[in-house]
């Protein structure tokens, strides 16, 4: 019996044990325990989730596929039909009997030749066509479909490269909504200290009933900044739910902190070279430019000479007692002598468009330098931010000590003290907002040049 209750005992905890982690599990995967998130996992979370990478690596398949599509125009296309027709009509009587070899003497007598019974026939036919020569336009589709997988593959890098910038941008606003609710907080809690410094001095009659009640409006102030902040808050983790493609009521607690992890950028040249090198949206129409331009040489190619092979094996039978067959095998050499301008008009249309796309790569190519000549600024002007929002937050701080240690002494007024307050909270925010500014500068220079990866942050 002991022993019995101990299995028992055992089975319950196992049990135990396992929906645990089973719940631990599923909160990892949804977010709904407020599970640890640094910036790496949230760019890992939103490359797996999103749904703009799920929508482009679709297009890649697709594309991927009508390369196989276009390659089976090299081998040889082999059909299977069976039919039956039924017929009086003299002249198809006479030949259904012919391919069913059951001609008789009887069958050329003149009345039955004008005025034949009805005939069934049932026909097996396998058919084999096979182009020789279809004037280059198998291999130039086969280029043209290949050079497009690799356009629609790049497609897809550079998409992934904007949702990696997304999801930094969103972890960033995120992280300094959550700052910013965290010096709210911190001021709100100065400022209960100084109301009750200022309760206690109006209590011994050593501050007007003025300077409470102007204290205690800078706490309702403060209040209502903090129900903002935290619907701040709550706005920022939707948007980095969305960017990652996962639930929007999932709760992360945010790991990276807001700091500055690079440097200054410098030579702005060296950006703008590196970017009209790695850009793969303009590598892209690039190489939309080579396949516009090979559509040329297949329009051109139409007005050449086609050699196409063909052979049928037929089977046909009254009643599939006797059966007859034969075989058909020959080529046919097309050239078209007049189309009503239609092939000309084809080879206009796709010089046109040849020179579509070379437009489009010279205004795309314009965009991209001046795309990272504004990102490049605004880098430089963040990063030198940083340092002025760092001594403004020092030189704030030292500012509201000094303020609060003369109104305790009696030479400033609480009018002074609330501005230092203001003044503090004021250099913090600048300070958050500077390192938010210069973390989201870089990388959208980053995404300007094109050199974007997964090691971003």
């Amino acid at each position: 019996m002991l022993k019995r209750n101990v299995i028992i005992f055992l089975i319950f905890v196992s049990s135990c044990l396992l929906f645990s982690q089973a719940q631990m599990l599923l909160a990892a995967e949804t977010g709904n325990s407020d599970t640890p998130l640094t910036m790496g996992e949230a760019i890992k979370i939103g490359l797996a989730n999103n749904p703009r990478i799920t929508a482009v690596l679709s297009q890649v398949d697709a594309s991927k596929a009508r390369v196989s599509q276009t390659r089976s125009g090299f081998f040889p296309r082999v059909d299977i039909s069976q039919s039956f027709n039924r017929t009086t009509n003299p002249m198809w009587a006479f030949g259904t009997k012919l391919n069913q070899k059951i001609i008789t003497s009887e069958d050329f007598d003149p009345e039955k030749l004008n005025d034949p019974d009805a005939i069934d026939n049932f026909a097996a036919t396998v058919s084999v066509s096979m182009p020789l020569y279809d004037r280059g336009k198998n291999w130039i589709g086969l280029n043209q479909a290949k050079l497009d997988h690799e356009a629609f593959s790049l497609s897809a890098d550079r998409i992934r490269q904007q949702v990696i910038v997304n999801i930094i941008v969103s972890y960033s606003d995120a992280l300094l909504a959550h700052e910013n609710l965290l010096v709210v907080i911190q001021t709100l809690e100065t400022a209960k200290a100084h109301l009750k410094m200022v309760r206690s001095r109006f209590k011994n009659g050593l501050v007007v009933k003025s300077d409470l009640l102007r204290a205690e409006v800078r706490i309702a102030e403060l209040e209502q900044k903090r129900l903002r902040a935290q619907s701040q808050v709550d706005i920022a983790n939707a948007m980095l739910n969305a960017a990652m493609g996962v639930e929007i009521d999932s709760s992360f607690q945010l790991q990276t902190p807001l700091e500055q992890t690079s440097e200054k950028p410098y030579l702005l040249k060296t950006w703008i070279s590196t970017s009209l090198e790695n850009r793969p949206d303009l590598k892209q129409i690039r190489l939309q430019e080579i396949i516009a331009q090979k559509e040329v040489k297949k329009a051109k190619a139409a007005h050449l000479p086609g050699l196409y092979l063909l052979g049928s094996y037929e089977i046909n039978s009254e009643d599939f007692s006797e059966t007859g067959n034969n075989y058909t095998v020959g080529a046919i050499l097309r050239f078209n002598l007049f189309s009503g301008f239609d092939m000309q008009s084809k080879v206009k249309e796709a010089m046109a468009d040849v020179r579509r796309t070379q437009a489009m790569a010279r205004q795309l190519e314009l965009g991209i330098k001046v795309e990272t000549r504004q990102a490049f600024f605004q880098a430089q002007s963040a990063y030198e931010c940083i340092g002025v929002a760092k001594a403004a937050v020092a030189q704030a701080d030292e500012g509201l000590r000094i303020v609060r240690n003369r109104y305790e002494n009696g030479l400033f007024t609480i009018v002074n003290l609330l501005d230092a307050e203001v003044a503090l909270q004021q250099a913090r925010n600048n300070c958050l907002r500077s390192l938010h500014g210069f973390k989201v500068a870089m990388a959208r220079l980053h995404l300007a040049a094109g050199t974007v990866d997964e090691t971003l942050q």
